[in-house]
């Protein structure tokens, strides 16, 4: 094998590994606002939207506030938009009105 190709096959080899870890990354931040996804946002989500009594879940973020491990962010079906903050176990710990736009609402 000549050299150029083996180091075709190397730089290859680590472009590829480089972006899987980037992706990899991006999937465990949930996007450039600290937000969470996975196995941990989804059992959240679920708890704050019973505490709610429905709505939709537009952000979930790991938070220190008030004692809180959670926070995520509801629009309720009335158009009031609450952060419900959740401990560890996803019990809740304090629902706040929210001053902050729905996210992509722009209202």
């Amino acid at each position: 094998m000549h050299w150029s190709r083996k180091y075709a096959i190397v730089g290859g080899s680590i472009l590829a590994i480089a972006a899987g870890g980037t992706g990899a990354a991006l999937a465990t931040s949930g996007g450039d606002e600290g937000g969470a996804a996975g196995p941990g946002a989804d059992p959240a989500t679920a708890a704050a939207l019973k505490i709610t009594g429905g709505g939709h879940a537009n952000a979930v973020e790991r938070d220190s506030e008030n004692g809180a491990t959670w926070e995520v962010e509801v629009t309720k079906s009335d158009g009031s938009t609450v952060d419900v903050r959740l401990d560890q176990n996803y019990k809740l710990v304090v629902v706040e009105g929210d001053s902050e736009p729905a996210a992509g609402t722009g209202k």
